[in-house]
């Protein structure tokens, strides 16, 4: 697959594949209504109805997505009704229409086939019974609503099922390093779940605490309430940050640079801080996000020494190659989320983020640098994940 596909083409093709769903849907579900028994008048109503709810459904969404909701404690009803249903309809009917296109592609395929044999003349091909008939077409059913049913799950389960994943690594200190990301502070993470997760931060005892961007989904509301949970973790060598795309899509630099400070989080935006320990010292350096903001990885290492390791934070991942260069020991980002809804094939893994970038989430090398990769804690443009939990990154550095 090409890595080098722009994230606004994958982003387009998805709304493409959205609004194509909400059609091929409304029209399979009134082809299904239309040969039901009853009188015309029920049944054109319920044509409207669907049509109506297909399209309050997309729409809802549609501008939770695109516009910022600063609804900081909204009642349950209104997560379920207003949040959550329209984003699992969205999501699960591209899936959905996908399946039953590919179902109806094969049957009509397969009717094709069986039209060409009884024209040969070949007798041993039988018409499809009614009771056959009726089980496929309860099969059809279930094929369409189980895309919605593990949608609802991956939103309501899954993307609260933080995962603590460990590794050791070679670093040149001995240090236990806790890594956050794509926090996504906003209606679908709150600040009750925030608090719950530095609590889950806190009970690893880390001797080192870093936030690797995005700490917010679409509005600056959410950021001090994010900020002031990770305050909360008293890591011995400190808490340090880095700037996410969200950041600058939705903030203002002064701004958020004055909501870290009252929290008293050191953001490193082409800056570093050198760290004593009694093993020596050693350098946390921070870059601004590689698309939406201003890097300089030269900027954020100048006047080191060659000999301190550094630890980079990066929000995404694609400065790897240039911080091996520069002899940069470790490297830790997120911003894929590790695509969020993931398949896992023999083949290989398949996301939105393996189109995008060669590192869409987990460990990698070159020459003595790593890079690691984060899945992150929260989501975007769905709040759905699935076979990619939420994760804290837990890092044994040794010398």
């Amino acid at each position: 697959m090409a890595h080098g596909m722009e994230f606004s083409t994958i982003r387009l093709i998805g709304l493409s594949l959205a609004v194509l769903s909400q059609g091929y849907l409304f029209i399979r579900i009134r082809r299904a209504i239309k040969s039901m028994s009853g009188p015309g008048l029920f049944k054109s109503g319920a044509v409207v109805l669907v049509g109506v709810t297909i399209l309050l459904l997309f729409a809802v969404n549609r501008y939770i997505m695109f516009h910022q909701i600063t609804w900081a404690h909204p009642p349950i009803a209104a997560q379920l009704f207003l949040f959550y249903l329209p984003a699992v309809w969205s999501f699960g009917s591209i899936v959905s229409a996908l399946a039953l296109f590919i179902f109806e592609f094969a049957g009509g395929l397969g009717r094709a086939i069986f039209r060409i044999f009884r024209s040969t003349g070949r007798k041993e091909l039988s018409p499809v019974n009614p009771a056959r008939r009726h089980f496929l077409q309860v099969g059809l059913g279930g094929l369409a609503a189980a895309p919605f049913v593990l949608c609802g799950y991956g939103a309501v389960y899954t993307r609260k099922a933080f995962e603590v994943r460990e590794l050791a690594l070679s670093f040149g200190h001995s240090l236990r390093v806790v890594q956050l990301t794509d926090i996504h502070a906003g209606i679908y993470m709150t600040r009750e779940e925030i608090g719950q997760l530095t609590d889950r931060v806190i009970a690893l005892q880390p001797d080192l605490f870093v936030l690797t961007g995005d700490y917010i989904s679409n509005s600056m509301e959410f950021l001090p309430g994010c900020l002031e949970e990770m305050a909360r973790v008293r890591a011995p060598y400190g808490t340090f940050a880095a700037l996410g795309n969200h950041e600058h899509w939705y903030g203002e630099l002064s701004r958020i640079q004055a909501v870290f400070s009252q929290c008293r989080i050191p953001l490193l935006v082409n800056a570093h801080q050198v760290v004593h320990s009694g093993q020596g010292a050693f350098a946390v350096a921070g870059i601004d996000d590689l698309r939406a903001g201003h890097p300089d990885l030269e900027a954020a290492l100048h006047g080191l020494d060659s000999h301190v390791p550094v630890l980079l934070l990066s929000h995404r991942p694609e400065v790897f190659p240039r911080a091996a260069a520069h002899g940069i020991r470790l490297t830790l980002a997120g911003h894929y989320h590790g695509g969020q809804v993931k398949l896992s094939l023999p083949s290989g893994d398949i996301s939105p983020a393996h189109l995008v970038t060669p590192y869409p989430e987990g460990l990698y090398r070159l020459n003595a640098s790593c890079l690691y990769v984060s899945c992150g804690i929260g989501t975007t443009f769905t709040p759905v994940r699935f076979n990619v939990p939420p994760e804290i990154t837990l890092i044994n550095l040794s010398v």
